[in-house]
């Protein structure tokens, strides 16, 4: 049984679109929860009228990414999941989403398995996990591993975000939840992974669970298109920022070897200080 746990915030024609895909699946052992977290635009009202059988959840506003994904996560647990797949509402899963993500589990029992972003408009593969490299600050974009000859690839990657990750009961047994605390927006995901790998477990994207996203709808890439002095201030301070300097800092501290620390950190800091402005 997956639990998928869907945090949203208004976007209400993004989580109906989800919804409905999710309702297409070839693979049916599930149940959606949804973590509506104050939304203004009567979400769980017309969750509850239009998909009575989706489970939701209330916040007031205050949960943000990660307190809502963990509210839904303490459900599922409590009500036996074996697996729980963290999404965003701004996805679209191909109808054999689900299929092949469990398909990945089998091929690798306890692993975590990752979703390959598929761009809805020019239907072109834009994310199948990465590998950091610490000493140059940089990631390795693992879209030129895939074999277009095979099937059921999966690609280990060093972290993943928790955009559409199938997190089998039994990591959270041992780590816990995601860092509520620390990470209450963004980094939370790879913070997560990163613990997992350090506890043993490995990570992977599976090629195959395609999952449609709309790159032009996340908070952080709003900010970067509106180049404002404001937008600004809020790329590297806010809780919308992706280069939040604080997160960004503590995250660095935490999983970067310690030997590597001081040169990462210099050239992590520097480029989140210019990126704004020569990214397009």
């Amino acid at each position: 049984m997956i639990y998928i746990v869907i945090p949203v915030f208004n976007r209400w024609h993004f989580t109906k679109a989800c919804v409905e895909q999710l309702q297409r699946q070839t693979y049916k052992d599930f149940k959606i929860v949804i973590v509506d977290d104050g939304s203004t635009d009567d979400t769980a009202g017309k969750l509850a009228e239009e998909y009575p059988e989706v489970i939701v959840l209330k916040g007031d506003g205050s949960l943000w990414w990660t307190g809502g994904i963990n509210l839904g996560i303490e459900y599922a647990l409590q009500h036996k999941a074996d697996f729980v797949l963290s999404l965003n509402n701004d996805t679209l899963p191909k109808i054999d989403y689900l299929e092949k993500l469990i398909e990945g589990t089998k091929v690798k029992p306890g692993a975590l398995i990752g979703s390959t972003g598929v761009n809805t408009e020019t239907k072109h593969i834009n994310f199948s996990g990465e590998k950091v490299n610490w000493l140059t600050d940089t990631v390795k974009d693992l879209r030129n591993e895939i074999d277009k000859t095979k099937r059921g690839q999966l690609l280990k990657v060093t972290h993943f975000p928790g955009r559409g990750l199938l997190i089998p009961v039994k990591v959270f047994d041992v780590i816990g939840l995601f860092d509520q605390k620390t990470f209450p927006h963004y980094m939370a995901d790879y913070d997560f992974t990163f613990r997992a790998i350090k506890a043993g477990f490995e990570v992977y994207c599976s090629v195959d669970a395609q999952l449609g996203t709309y790159p032009e709808a996340s908070g952080a890439n709003q900010l970067i298109a509106q180049k404002t002095w404001k937008n600004y201030k809020e790329h590297l301070f806010g809780m919308k920022g992706a280069a939040n300097l604080k997160y960004y800092l503590t995250y660095v501290t935490r999983h970067c070897p310690w030997y590597l620390l001081p040169i990462s950190a210099t050239i992590g800091t520097g480029k989140r200080l210019t990126s704004y402005w020569l990214k397009k």
